[in-house]
């Protein structure tokens, strides 16, 4: 019940419609125990039985209820007899069960009304928080996980919760309220008869209770499977080129089919044992009603301590606990089941996001002077990709980063966006250590454009707008044109309108290139990284990217991380780095006459053009 109780937070701002739940499922619980006692009379009227009264009786205490209704009962229907024919009487006492049935079922449906708003508002709200974690936490959490399992987190586990959990809200007032006065009717007729009953109650509830208790183990397989079939589906999505071109489809085929196969067999087992729940759940309560027929019957028939109309209304009531009980049942099932869901669900939503903020974040708006790297160390796992790397680069300076893969180039744009955290030293902006800025303003001051052309399914138009809230067209199309995109973004069908597809594959890489630079431009940032942006590029798309790049850099500062070192002979300086290391600092000239690694990285280039 720990889950259920943190997933609960989420009610709290629709708690007026749980209110009116409780509300209509009192009346609900109500009305259907009625409705099973109004076939009393009615049975008296059709059998003849109603015993004559002719004096009103009189209201002795609790403890005569049964006696005082019975006779309030046939004083009425007395009343009524002498004063019209039997037929009108029996019309009566149907139209009093019609109307019970009728209540009954209001209820029943204003409570399921009011219920729905809130599982659907818990749904959302849920969906909403797991979205803004899913966003916040950094990206070196999804390093570790794979996309698909939360994807089916958000998806399937999500509703697992409001199919389990959540239906619970439903069951917790009315099905034991129902029961309740049930039993109290059953006990008003029959206390002898009803103690009876109870004996088996306790044996019943145990043996079903033996079904469940591998629920949650087995539920938690089936969603796990589903996360892992998923990620599958969402890396083949992501690699089509690349499978086909290898002619690798039948072995992510197999990858899929045998993670499907497992979940069809997890889920088989899982769904198998929570079918039992039902008919053992109906099997046990119609066990009772064969024990309640032959003990009643033996009241009825043998003893005569019982009338055979209030037998066959105390079988009524007694088959109408068997319905909520079953729910419960069931609901219990539910429980272990959602707990699986709800563990995965929460296990997200409880992660602590390593790139906190202080309490008090700085908020800097602007960038003056310097960004200083000192004497940094940085390890993804357990070996230093950077060790004692220290830095400054001075406002409206360029400075490159060069080296072989591996050197530690892309990390260092990671760090200074802060996508990680250092493990030694400090990184400062204008004096300011960026752990103590606000992550939004840090952000602020950046503009980042990578290798990988990162795109939506969206319009050329929308797609440069992130790089501003609310930007004019004019200003979208001035960022264009810096970015040389304004042409070819002409030529597109729809022009700024064209929706580009997923990842914007239907654009050439140089033209997505260009519209990560277009988007970067309109942020207008005052300290720009550019990671790598030209390597992918042929040479015709390179010139216009370098071109727009040289436009964008000028006046601003700028990091570069750069593959091919023709992008970068005019920076103010660069840095060769070694395994996290620098080497060589200076420029480009001055790298040359010293003959060393950078001399090497650009005869390498040399031969290789």
């Amino acid at each position: 019940m720990n889950y259920f109780k943190k997933i609960l937070r989420f009610a709290k701002p629709y708690k007026i419609y749980a209110i009116l739940n409780i509300i209509s499922n009192i009346f609900y619980a109500l009305f259907s125990t009625l409705a099973m006692i109004s076939l009393f009379p009615m049975l008296n009227v059709l059998f003849k039985q109603t015993e004559k009264i002719y004096t009103k009786p009189q209201w002795n205490g609790i403890s005569d209820l049964k006696d005082y209704v019975t006779e309030s009962l046939n004083f009425y229907i007395t009343q009524r007899s002498e004063q019209s024919d039997p037929g009108e009487v029996l019309m009566l006492m149907v139209g009093l069960i019609i109307a019970m049935f009728l209540l009954k079922n209001l209820f029943n449906y204003l409570a399921m009304y009011f219920i729905t708003f809130l599982r659907n508002g818990v749904l959302k709200d849920l969906r909403n928080e797991l979205y803004d974690k899913t966003v916040e936490l950094p990206i070196s959490y999804y390093s570790e996980k794979r996309k698909g399992d939360t994807i089916a987190r958000i998806t399937s586990d999500v509703l697992e919760i409001q199919h389990s959990f959540l239906s619970i809200l439903e069951l917790i007032v009315r099905e034991p309220l129902t029961i309740i006065f049930t039993i109290i009717a059953m006990l008003a007729i029959s206390p002898k008869l009803t103690l009876f009953v109870f004996l088996f109650l306790p044996l019943s509830g145990f043996l079903i209770s033996l079904i469940g208790k591998s629920l949650k183990r087995k539920s938690d397989k089936v969603q796990n499977e589903q996360g892992y079939f998923l990620s599958i589906l969402e890396e083949t999505l992501g690699g089509l080129r690349v499978i086909k071109a290898f002619n690798s489809e039948s072995v992510f085929a197999e990858k899929f089919q045998a993670s499907t196969k497992r979940f069809f067999n997890f889920s088989n087992s899982l769904l198998n044992r929570q079918n039992l729940a039902s008919p053992t759940s109906e099997f046990f309560g119609i066990a009772a009603i064969g024990v309640i027929l032959w003990y009643g019957g033996q009241m009825v028939l043998v003893d005569k301590t019982l009338e055979a109309e209030l037998f066959i209304t105390y079988m009524a009531l007694s088959y109408q606990i068997l319905t909520p009980a079953k729910a419960i049942s069931k609901a219990s099932y539910g429980v272990k089941k959602g707990n699986a869901a709800a563990e995965r669900v929460l296990e997200i939503l409880e992660t602590e996001n390593p790139i906190s903020e202080i309490e008090n974040p700085i908020h800097l708006g602007t960038f003056n002077k310097a960004v200083n790297i000192n004497n940094i160390s940085f390890k993804y796992e357990d070996d230093y990709v950077l060790k004692n790397f220290s830095l400054i680069v001075e406002k409206g300076k360029t400075v490159a980063l060069v080296g072989q893969s591996g050197s530690g180039k892309s990390t260092i744009a990671n760090l200074v966006t802060r996508f990680y955290d250092v493990n030694e030293g400090t990184i400062n902006i204008d004096g300011n250590n960026i752990k103590d800025l606000s992550k939004k303003s840090l952000r602020g001051l950046l503009g980042l454009v990578t290798q990988d052309s990162i795109l939506f399914n969206d319009t050329v138009k929308n797609n440069i707008g992130l790089g501003k809230e609310n930007a004019t067209d004019d200003e979208i199309i001035e960022a264009a044109k810096i970015a040389n995109a304004h042409d070819f973004i002409m030529d597109l069908p729809n022009g700024y309108d064209t929706n580009i597809g997923d990842s914007g594959n239907k654009l050439s890489g140089g033209q997505k290139q260009r519209l990560s630079i277009s988007r970067a431009v309109l942020k207008n940032p005052p300290i720009m990284i550019l990671d790598e942006a030209t390597s992918a590029l042929d040479t015709e798309s390179e010139r216009l990217v370098q071109d727009a790049l040289e436009k964008m850099m000028k006046n601003r500062t700028s990091i570069v991380i750069a593959h091919r070192l023709s992008t970068i002979q005019n920076a103010d300086t660069i840095v060769v780095l070694h395994k996290g290391e620098i080497v060589e600092q200076g420029t480009h000239a001055e790298l040359l006459e010293l003959n060393g690694s950078y001399m090497k990285l650009v005869q390498m280039q040399s031969l290789t053009s």
